[in-house]
């Protein structure tokens, strides 16, 4: 098993006023050679942005880019004609594919959203964009992996362009879960949303992340009540 660790305190960080974003991997003006991407998980950031503010229309492709809500609600507008407003406990996915143009704003014009965006590198490149989103039972994630994102085209999950499984997982204090991977040449990134845990031995707090590979399982316990969002992906393309 091998292991690379990223302390919240040490991820990137710009504060644009209506934006304050904390990036785990280089992005915009934070570049870092040794955090370019783990595998091809490509971006992790965590973004806040204040009410009547967002993202004006810009351009993507060939890229699968996933939102995850923590607080607040994301409007999502894209020039495929797809919209959707996400909340917390909905997952949203977009395939770049071609070429998208859309937008991302706070669908509160008081109250800030926060949400994490989240960019893997497709599988097949050039397929034609796609936009995606689907409500999950929170309940269904206590004590428990919720698969949110997979490559199976399922009623269950949101489909990605991509060897990649998304789960969440709530966890009361001093519980534990064992992650098994769905391709032992995958690796595994663990996120820590809130509360304080360990994954396969790395001692983690909120928003830290641990990416995990040369394993078929990670053992995952908590120290305390926390939410986490794990992601496995394709080490090499």
């Amino acid at each position: 098993m091998k292991t690379i660790y990223h302390a919240a305190s040490s991820r990137g960080h710009a504060n644009h006023g209506w934006l304050d974003s904390h990036h785990t991997f280089s992005f915009a003006g934070y570049y870092d050679p040794a955090r370019v991407h783990f595998g091809l998980l490509r971006v992790l950031n965590d973004d806040m942005v204040k009410g009547g503010m967002g993202f004006g229309q810009h351009p993507h492709d060939n890229m699968e880019i996933v939102s995850i809500p923590l607080s607040g609600a994301l409007e999502h507008r894209d020039n495929t004609g797809g919209h959707g407003i996400i909340r917390s406990g909905e997952v949203q996915i977009m395939s770049a594919g071609s070429g998208i143009v859309h937008s991302e704003k706070n669908a509160s014009a008081t109250e800030p959203v926060n949400f994490l965006q989240i960019w893997v590198f497709p599988k097949e490149k050039n397929i034609e964009p796609r936009y995606d989103q689907k409500l999950f039972k929170q309940e269904d994630r206590i004590n428990q992996l919720q698969t949110v994102v997979s490559p199976e085209k399922s009623s269950n999950t949101l489909w990605i362009n991509q060897n990649a499984w998304f789960s969440l997982s709530h966890l009361g204090k001093g519980t534990g879960i064992d992650y098994k991977l769905h391709d032992p040449s995958n690796g595994v990134y663990v996120f820590v949303i809130d509360g304080e845990v360990s994954a396969g031995g790395q001692e983690m707090k909120k928003r830290d992340g641990t990416g995990i590979w040369e394993t078929d399982a990670v053992r995952i316990e908590s120290h305390e009540e926390a939410e986490i969002l794990l992601m496995e992906v394709p080490m090499h393309g």
